[in-house]
């Protein structure tokens, strides 16, 4: 197989893995689209992200690297939030920017410098956000009064992702609408959803005779799915491979590395009892074991440079992991580590022995 031909397996591989990944979560709020250069997430919630990509010139290159995140949450009248990020090498290092639609100049804008990136104020939102929808050619920006601009942004797919945003939050026809402006009521629009409270069990400290639960509960595993997903081992798995954590007073995690394609690795685990017949069975969780906090948390790359990642952390609720939180982005688009973090799940994560609860994202 060609060197090209690995890499598009490689991302069709990705995109599969993330669409069922999103369809894991099993809520029906959460939801995922992509057109063109432009892509949407929304979380359980009802919160919706969309960002969206510098556009290419003519020879298939980018000037620079720059990426625009719009983000409201679900509810009537609910308030429009636009966050700029340009790569880390960008010459600009200065919170004034410049946008310029063809020969149509939108002004100079102060915008707030934030840990995500360039914030506009809501006011800015309001102003820029129609002027991009109705753009038929990149936005280009301009770092202050700078004659060289530093990204341009395509708007390619800007409308349909818009659109898309205000069919799920139940906005079209509504005078909040972004894409499709009407006079239906803004009481129509669909409310926020509570974000789950996930309580987490108090961790338990792992015996020193533990380990020894391995190689007694390793003929009882079923390894099909182990063997089908982590193939790339040279021999058979053993029972010393895996790891024996404890969980409760009578149960045990036992988890085996797995390398899940050329740059991504995930462990498998089993809860188990640590009494025979032990019943060992397979969850859904994959990736690396926390004992302090007893979760799983797991990173997955879309290519080698990271410029598309997917995260999902599970938590042990005192009978089996449960998903507190998922985000990824589709688009890999020369961000090394990911432009956005674009949640599908978040929860309300209770630590053992606390009563205050905490919005879990990745």
């Amino acid at each position: 197989m060609s060197g090209r031909a690995l890499r598009g397996w490689a991302l069709a591989a990705w995109a599969l893995w993330c669409a069922g990944a999103a369809l894991a979560q099993g809520d029906g709020a959460a939801r995922r689209f992509t057109h063109k250069d432009w892509e949407l997430a929304c979380d359980n919630t009802r919160t919706c992200r969309a960002a969206g990509y510098y556009a290419m010139d003519s020879d298939g290159a980018f000037i620079n690297l720059v990426s625009l995140r719009i983000t409201r949450a679900a509810g009537p009248d609910a308030p429009v939030s636009m966050t700029l990020k340009l790569d880390d090498d960008s010459p600009c290092h200065s919170t004034l920017a410049r946008l310029k639609i063809g020969k149509t100049d939108l002004g100079r804008f102060s915008l707030r410098a934030t840990e995500d990136g360039l914030a506009f104020t809501p006011e800015q939102a309001r102003a820029v956000l129609p002027q991009l929808l109705k753009a038929g050619q990149p936005v280009v920006w301009r770092c202050g009064d700078d004659k060289q601009p530093v990204g341009a942004l395509s708007v390619a797919g800007l409308s349909a992702v818009l659109l898309k945003m205000d069919e799920w939050q139940g906005r079209l026809n509504t005078p909040g609408a972004l894409a499709r402006r009407g006079g239906k009521s803004e009481s129509s629009v669909l409310p926020p959803v509570p974000a789950p409270v996930v309580k987490v069990a108090a961790p338990v400290p792992t015996r020193p005779e533990d380990q020894a639960l391995a190689a007694r509960i390793f003929p009882k595993l079923d390894l099909r799915r182990y063997a089908d997903e982590c193939g790339m081992f040279d021999e058979k798995p053993k029972a010393e491979d895996f790891e024996v954590h404890r969980l409760t007073a009578h149960r045990v995690l036992l988890s085996a590395p797995c390398q899940m394609g050329a740059y991504n690795e995930a462990a498998q685990h089993w809860i188990a009892d640590d009494t025979p017949p032990y019943a060992p069975r397979l969850i859904e969780a994959q990736g690396d074991f926390n004992d302090a906090d007893t979760s799983i948390s797991q990173t997955m790359k879309g290519r080698g440079i990271g410029d598309c990642l997917s995260f999902r952390t599970w938590h042990f609720d005192g009978q089996t992991f449960v998903l507190t939180a998922a985000s990824g982005d589709d688009m890999c688009r020369g961000f090394a580590g990911g432009a956005w973090n674009l949640p599908t799940y978040v929860s309300s994560v209770v630590p053992a022995g606390s009563g205050d609860s905490k919005l879990l994202k990745p």
